[in-house]
């Protein structure tokens, strides 16, 4: 999770933590806040706009007549054109403006309000009602609440991966019947394209497919690091899934790919595996989100490439190697990853599984090879942390806050998507 305190510090007044460059002065937080500002008004007048296209509908449906249906669907589409003209924007757009501005006025009011005083921006109010119309409708309302919190407190990524979440949870426990339905519609599809060329599409389970995607690019980048090898990434992984699916063995890639299978991380809460009714949160795939409880247990039980995470307390766990080695275990990489979900910059949204462990507090300065000095972020992240002016840390006791401060000051602090169980032992019982 991603939060910015309602309060702003200015790296100036914390203390310890001068501004990182020369160029991190007055200036460039003053330029910031001009944007943030100007940013807030639009919100504003993206509120107003929207309250006036609901009126333009609401006058519209006044006048709609005897004729019922067929009336109002020719009034609707007339509207449409109308304001795609006075706009000068597409129909499409203008349909989509539409529905959005009728759906907040008329039933998500405190997006709305949110809205006018500039705590969300038009995206976030757009990516609202896009999913959660999507919900069902005793689903729906009662969540409205909750994601005008997670628009307020969440970057664009970040929020609709966390609504995305919620209304799945929220739907959980129809998943088996929905996923089944949707399996139905598996097939491939070979659509040609120009000079000589097609797309194969292959619609199926995202769990499997983002495991095929996984493995191609795993391969496509052990390839791809031979000194000779001028291919692009997306070149190779292209190449590698036509060897895969044309020769069905992978004797013509070099020998240290051949080894390489897909791999993807699936936590489930353990009591789930054992009882249809345990309550609790529904199995997750990373990056992708919750799946039925018979999909897991498959994984569950499957092949060994398949990496089983309990959410149930165990002990054992590689918590720190202190300073006895720079590389993290193989134990305590995966726990790093499975605590962060993602990297843990601000609104990022890549995967653990493809980032790299930081030592937060770099090795070469004293820092420790533990879960209290490690972080994942993407190549991207990593770069900017350790050379864009940025001061990264890890808040102590908070299970794996990162708080970012930026080079004009501002303070972001983002939350690890899971929190590491802590035990503690049972007081001893007093004696009679």
């Amino acid at each position: 999770m991603y939060s910015t305190p309602r309060d702003e510090h200015r790296a100036g007044d914390l203390p310890g933590v001068p501004a990182p460059f020369p160029w991190a002065g007055p200036g460039l937080s003053e330029a910031l806040d001009d944007a943030v500002l100007l940013s807030n008004e639009m919100a504003m007048l993206a509120a107003e706009r929207f309250r006036s296209i609901q009126r333009l509908h609401a006058e519209m449906l006044s006048h709609v007549g005897p004729g019922g249906r067929s009336t109002r669907d020719v009034m609707e589409r007339s509207l449409r054109l109308e304001v795609a003209s006075a706009l000068r924007i597409t129909e499409y757009a203008a349909e989509e403006l539409l529905y959005v501005a009728v759906t907040l006025v008329e039933e998500y009011p405190a997006a709305l309000i949110s809205l006018t005083h500039g705590r969300i921006t038009e995206q976030h109010a757009k990516i609202m009602v896009k999913l959660l119309s999507e919900a069902p409708e005793e689903v729906r309302r009662p969540l409205v609440g909750r994601a005008v919190d997670l628009a307020e407190d969440l970057p664009v990524g970040s929020f609709r991966r966390a609504l995305k979440k919620l209304i799945e949870a929220a739907c959980a426990d129809s998943a088996a019947e929905r996923h089944a339905a949707a399996l139905e519609g598996r097939r491939v599809d070979l659509v040609p394209q120009r000079d000589g060329m097609a797309t194969l599409e292959i619609h199926g389970p995202e769990v499997e497919l983002r495991a095929m995607h996984g493995r191609v690019t795993a391969m496509a980048r052990a390839i791809g690091e031979a000194e000779d090898e001028t291919r692009t990434l997306d070149q190779l992984r292209a190449d590698v899934a036509c060897d895969l699916l044309v020769d069905g063995s992978t004797t013509v890639h070099p020998e240290q790919v051949r080894g390489i299978r897909a791999t993807v991380v699936v936590t489930v809460p353990v009591l789930s595996l054992l009882d249809d009714d345990a309550a609790g949160d529904p199995p997750m795939v990373e990056g992708f989100g919750p799946i039925p409880i018979d999909k897991a247990r498959e994984l569950c039980g499957g092949a060994r490439e398949w990496m089983r995470v309990l959410t149930h307390p165990e002990t054992g766990m590689v918590l720190s190697v202190g300073r006895t080695q720079y590389r993290p275990p193989a134990a305590l990489r995966r726990l790093v990853k499975w605590r962060s979900d993602r990297c843990m910059a601000p609104g990022c949204g890549v995967p653990a599984s493809r980032c790299e462990i930081d030592h937060n507090v770099a090795w070469i300065d004293g820092g420790c090879t533990s879960l209290e000095n490690h972080a994942p972020f993407c190549t991207g992240h990593h770069t900017v942390k350790h050379h864009g002016g940025w001061r990264v840390t890890q808040i102590p006791d908070s299970g794996g806050a990162i708080e970012w401060i930026s080079p004009a000051g501002r303070r972001y602090v983002v939350e690890p998507e899971r929190r590491v169980p802590v035990f503690t032992p049972s007081p001893e019982p007093a004696p009679f």
